[in-house]
């Protein structure tokens, strides 16, 4: 399993646009191939700064899977006119089974 961390800056004033975006835009998510879950979070300190974070059942899924596909570009449309600075995306897997 891989775990993919993003943490999303969005433009201050549009962060109740971002989440209604993404409402939309996390079932294009959920309907790829090897996706297992995800949560956004809001950050409590900084209330325009998110964290993504999405389980994948390999790095693939992600990086050849979704970000290639019909509905990454769909994801992008929806969401990444909210983004300053874009985001930096990174997986992570377990160090302990």
């Amino acid at each position: 399993m891989i775990l993919e961390v993003a943490i999303l800056d969005v433009i201050p004033g549009k962060e109740s646009d971002f989440q209604t975006a993404f409402a939309k835009a996390q079932s294009l998510l959920s309907s790829m191939q090897g996706y297992i879950e995800h949560e956004l979070k809001r950050c409590v300190e900084k209330p325009s700064r998110y964290i993504l974070l999405v389980k994948w059942e390999t790095i693939e899924d992600h990086t050849e899977g979704f970000r290639h596909s019909s509905q990454y570009q769909e994801w992008k449309k929806l969401l990444h006119c909210y983004y300053d600075p874009f985001p930096e995306v990174e997986h992570y897997q377990s160090v302990f089974p």
